[in-house]
């Protein structure tokens, strides 16, 4: 098994998904589908994301952005108010999973209400009509939620109200036989909605930095001191008013305003095991790279199958390996402090976002200019992280699926606690218990001789 059916058997691609196998959630969807974009699936038991995205619908009709039909505004399908624990598929916008996460959690009951019974449709609207050039990028400020029920419930209940209010404040309205008779026949289609009133709270969201997948992927930093652009492609790179334009091509220029803003800080800045566990993990990573480039058998990829490797590379030895060692032997046991610079391929492995608005969109920035440490940019970056690995040598995809399952998937919270937190380390397994197994994200499965693109089939 390789590629990415590897990436989803160990719960690393599509995992924590919402299971769909009830013929009433079913029929719901197929409503909220047909509603959304013409189509309905013939399937009766599928997987479905926070925003109601399924990879096996996506794979049934041969386009997983079948909710975002035009590359534009994002849709969504509700059945549940547990999909705000899900994660989010194929992102576009970085604000977009935490502003979705937060519109259900304001208006969780009413959409629990509305859930009972039918399916809850609806888009995310960033007021933007055309994003034509990179400067509409900076007109990105807010986020609208719209939503109702396939069968208009928010719509029809609205409409009620507003007649109540008008019976309640019109100077004559008792006498208007007319008005009386649209209530009736309103409350047969909406209920009582003096008891139960549908209405939904927050639907508008501030938008700050972001990244988005627009022009090859951009990242928009507001909240610094001297705001800014950075461009993944530099061909897109474009002069843009109130923003310093700035592409990953030009380490130097982004350290510096790094540097100038606060945003980023060294890793030995905190001396802990926890840190220097982090640096030597970053390092494995580094030698893997390598070997798998100069085709170097790495063995199980152990440090001491590494350190083997590393005795055959010679002149080839990555730079930023001598430069990542030294910083972690200064955490570990003092001494000088080594000078990195940008000047030096380790500067960005060996730096993290400070704290503070711009924190998440900085460090997905560092995962892309520090692209061999992949726990790094699995972690900040997916969407970087999925589109190298499926370029990536089969004995490095190995791997690095490998060691992201028992260094990772094993202690996610541990992991992320002051960006990564302490590592569980790697050992020589000689002796040691086995790990538990990683149930995938369609549960636990047979092995089979062909694996579907969704893992072995049942």
């Amino acid at each position: 098994m390789t590629g990415v059916a590897t990436l989803i058997e160990k719960g690393l691609m599509f995992g924590g998904l919402i299971r769909v196998d009830s013929p009433a959630w079913v029929a719901r969807y197929n409503r909220a589908l047909q509603k959304l974009i013409g189509k309905q699936t013939a399937l009766s038991e599928f997987h479905i994301d926070l925003s109601g995205t399924s990879p096996e619908i996506g794979d049934e009709l041969g386009d997983l952005d079948y909710l975002d039909p035009q590359g534009g505004t994002r849709q969504f399908i509700l059945l549940t108010t547990e999909q705000k624990t899900a994660p989010l598929l194929n992102v576009d916008l970085s604000v977009e999973r935490e502003i979705l996460r937060r519109f259900i959690v304001a208006n969780e009951s009413q959409l629990f209400t509305l859930t009972a019974r039918d399916a809850v449709v609806g888009e995310m609207d960033e007021g933007v009509w055309q994003i034509a050039s990179p400067a509409d990028l900076l007109g990105i400020r807010h986020l609208r939620v719209t939503a109702d029920t396939t069968g208009d419930q928010v719509a029809q209940s609205a409409r009620l109200t507003a007649m109540i209010d008008r019976f309640r404040t019109e100077r004559d309205a008792w006498w208007d036989d007319v008005l009386i008779a649209q209530m009736i026949e309103q409350a047969q289609k909406s209920g009582d909605v003096t008891r139960n009133p549908v209405r939904l709270g927050q639907t508008e969201f501030e938008v700050g930095d972001f990244w988005t997948a627009e022009f090859g992927g951009v990242y928009v930093i507001r909240s610094a001191r001297e705001p800014a652009v950075i461009f993944s492609d530099k061909t897109k790179l474009r002069p843009l008013q109130g923003a310093q334009s700035l592409s990953v091509d030009q380490p130097h220029a982004i350290a510096a305003w790094l540097a100038r803003n606060g945003l980023a800080d060294s890793l030995a800045s905190t001396r802990s095991a926890g840190t220097a566990a982090l640096l030597r993990q970053k390092i494995d990573f580094i030698l893997v790279d390598a070997a798998v480039r100069l085709e170097i058998d790495t063995g199980a990829g152990t440090r001491a199958d590494l350190r083997r490797a590393v005795g055959r590379m010679g002149d080839a030895l990555p730079p930023e390996v001598r430069s990542l060692s030294a910083l972690a032997s200064y955490i570990e046991h003092g001494g000088d402090w080594p000078v990195i610079d940008s000047a030096d391929p380790a500067y960005f492995y060996a730096v993290r976002a400070t704290p503070g608005p711009a924190r998440d969109v900085i460090n997905m920035l560092l995962a892309e200019l520090a692209p061999h440490d992949v726990r790094a940019l699995f972690i900040l970056n997916k969407p970087l992280f999925y589109r190298l690995y499926r370029g990536w040598d089969a004995a490095k995809q190995t791997y690095v699926a490998t060691q992201l399952e028992q260094e990772y998937m094993l202690d996610k919270q541990g992991t992320r606690a002051a960006l990564f937190g302490p590592e569980p380390g790697m050992a020589d397994p000689v002796g040691a218990p086995a790990a538990p197994a990683i149930v995938g994200p369609w549960g636990a499965r047979q092995a089979a001789a062909t694996p579907s693109p969704w893992g072995p089939a049942r």
